[in-house]
């Protein structure tokens, strides 16, 4: 497989309008294609997958090691495509951005300058973008909302600087995919934004450079050989139902693969479309999303709640619950539109709206105690994304955020329940979700469920 990332200057600048130009192009040429996602970004791999069709991962040094990112790099398509996240430098300090990922990778990066009220001075952004670090991979520049005027202008600064001009795009408001996670619930919003993504494709193949932009593309020299890069997890037979439809999107393609290759078999389900649970599963996982858009339909639906209720409670059944499933387990939700709304009732008391982001970024959870993921002392890697807030967040771990070691109480979390705002990369957290798998295999048996097991 050869490689490339787009990157860019900042957020908003134009990377994901310009990766998603060069994905579809790609297909359009019929050439096998996969996206990657730097960073824990759910919405944009979702883009990408159903979209324009292309399978798509995350790559994420806070996760994974060098080994991991590697063995998750590794495919056997033709192009894969690395969309960057922020600005270029931008992380904690350097650490897990796209830079580092892409110097850890070996990847050449075009990097995406957003070139809206400006004309000279995109030469001192493309000279301070190339010397700030000595090596950075960037083999070049994209110009996008770049006046027609201003492309020999472009062309000339590429030339000044020894570095190369991949390309333009101009402005067009058809292009724009503002809003695009919530575009994604209906066949009419899908089949709207493919004619979209096939504009911006013919777009593409008209001012930018996609062959050179193809020959730029290095194949992946992995240090460590396959073999190497083989993970340490046990062979389970399980059958683990996965929450998946319009309220409950946000699951990385990672986790599915992680317990796949566990031995395990994905039955996913619609907590909205649904009347109750797959039968004979051994385990849950209730995924993050959008249930505050659908929190009428989800109150409606009554016998999905009984059953995950029963299933939980009653019967005990190993659950994980992340973010819009954790919200999901609450006695009320409150909807996008201010009115409240019963939900599944094990957890005591309601989410509600807030006006910014809660606890946004990645955090190390301790935890207070033994639970169903890990013992007392242990700790996960997660992340935050999310508006809506609990009067009931738990108790069982104590986050410390990476960036600023803030601390805070967090998750509720027994033998048989973890559920909580973070959300979890199965791939960063192995021990854990072995632990997981070991407890549904129990469940699966009729074993009793005692903390000597993890």
């Amino acid at each position: 497989m050869k490689k490339i990332m787009i990157a860019g200057t900042h957020s908003g600048c134009g990377k994901t309008t310009v990766t998603c130009a060069l994905l579809q192009t790609l297909v359009g040429r019929n050439l096998s294609v996969q996206s990657f996602k730097c960073g824990c970004d759910y919405i944009d791999p979702i883009f990408h997958s159903r979209i324009i069709g292309v399978k798509s991962h995350n790559l994420d040094n806070f996760f994974c090691d060098k080994k991991t990112i590697h063995y998750l790099f590794h495919t056997d398509c033709d192009y894969g495509i690395i969309e960057g996240v922020m600005g270029f430098y931008d992380g904690i300090g350097e650490n897990f951005s796209a830079f580092t990922l892409a110097v850890q990778t070996d990847t050449p990066v075009i990097l995406v300058i957003d070139c809206k009220g400006m004309s000279m001075s995109v030469g001192a952004i493309m000279k301070g973008f190339l010397a700030f670090r000595r090596y950075n991979n960037i083999v070049g520049f994209i110009f996008n909302r770049l006046s027609e005027s201003l492309v020999s202008q472009a062309k000339k600064l590429c030339q000044e600087m020894n570095t190369e001009y991949f390309g333009y795009l101009p402005y067009d408001k058809d292009i724009l995919l503002e809003s695009r996670h919530l575009g994604l619930s209906t066949d009419l919003d899908r089949t709207a934004l493919k004619k979209k993504m096939n504009y911006l494709s013919m777009i593409a193949e008209k001012h930018l450079d996609i062959d050179k932009i193809l020959q730029y593309s290095t194949k992946i020299v992995c240090p460590l050989s396959v073999t190497h890069c083989q993970l340490p997890v046990e062979n389970f037979s399980l059958r683990i139902a996965v929450s998946d439809d319009e309220a409950f999107c946000f699951l990385y393609q990672d986790n599915v693969d992680f317990l796949e290759r566990c031995g395990c078999e994905v039955v996913r389900f619609s907590p909205l479309h649904d009347n109750g649970l797959p039968e004979n599963i051994d385990g849950l996982i209730l995924t993050g999303g959008y249930p505050e858009l659908y929190a009428e339909r989800l109150a409606e639906n009554t016998a999905m709640l009984d059953s995950i209720r029963k299933k939980i409670l009653e019967d005990k059944i190993p659950a994980i619950a992340e973010c819009g499933g954790f919200m999901y387990l609450h006695e009320f939700l409150q909807s996008d539109k201010g009115e409240y709304y019963p939900m599944v009732g094990i957890i005591a008391g309601k989410c509600y709206q807030t006006k910014k982001l809660q606890n946004f970024g990645y955090a190390k959870l301790y935890a207070k105690k033994d639970n169903l993921l890990c013992k007392k002392g242990d700790y996960l890697k997660v992340h935050e994304f999310h508006y809506w807030n609990s009067t009931n967040i738990g108790n069982d771990f104590l986050a410390v955020k990476v960036s600023n070691q803030k601390e805070y109480a967090c998750i509720h979390a027994d033998d048989n329940l973890y559920a909580g705002y973070p959300h979890l990369y199965f791939y960063g957290n192995q021990d854990a979700m072995q632990n997981f798998l070991k407890r549904c295999e129990i469940y699966r048996n009729g074993k009793n469920t005692t903390h000597s097991t993890l």
